[in-house]
């Protein structure tokens, strides 16, 4: 009797630990962000290019380096395997874009942090003109897993906003 309490009692344990290793979630899909802002740079006429872009496209440049840094303290020093940030060098329209995977997703959400700071300090002032502040007021910091984005968009923000979601489900 006491083998048979045995046998059964290592069966229950053997079967609650498998049970607990199904409940593992699967990884994060992998997102080519690059892809992603080249497919919104494309619907929305975001070139980089002022030779060939039209009278209706918005003239985008990589903010990187020591702007990056005036832009976004302390982003630079986050882990990321992406890192897309573009806006235009002078417009009177806000359109500004940061699209990171980082290495974790602590990271991740200091990446937030930061890039939530720039959208409130310019909706706050920093943008100057109360049109531009206003924009940044529905400005929208995202995170996803890994993932985050800063969309601050006077004309297309909750399509943007919507876009960068669906490539989570």
């Amino acid at each position: 009797m006491k083998k048979l309490l045995t046998l059964a009692l290592s069966a229950l344990l053997t079967m609650s630990l498998l049970t607990a290793c199904g409940g593992e979630t699967a990884p994060q899909n992998d997102v080519d962000l690059t892809a992603f802002y080249n497919t919104l740079a494309e619907e929305y006429g975001w070139v980089e290019d002022a030779a060939s872009s039209g009278p209706d496209d918005v003239l985008m440049s990589n903010i990187e380096g020591d702007l990056l840094e005036s832009y976004y303290p302390g982003l630079a020093d986050v882990a990321t395997e992406q890192l897309i940030a573009k806006a235009p060098m002078i417009s009177a329209v806000v359109n500004e874009i940061v699209l990171a995977q980082c290495a974790t997703e602590e990271d991740a959400a200091t990446a937030a942090s930061i890039l939530q700071d720039r959208v409130d300090a310019q909706a706050e002032g920093g943008a100057w003109y109360p049109e531009s502040m206003e924009t940044w007021s529905n400005a929208q910091v995202i995170q996803e897993g890994a993932y985050v984005a800063m969309v601050a968009c006077a004309q297309h923000q909750a399509e943007i906003v919507e876009q960068f979601q669906q490539l989570f489900q």
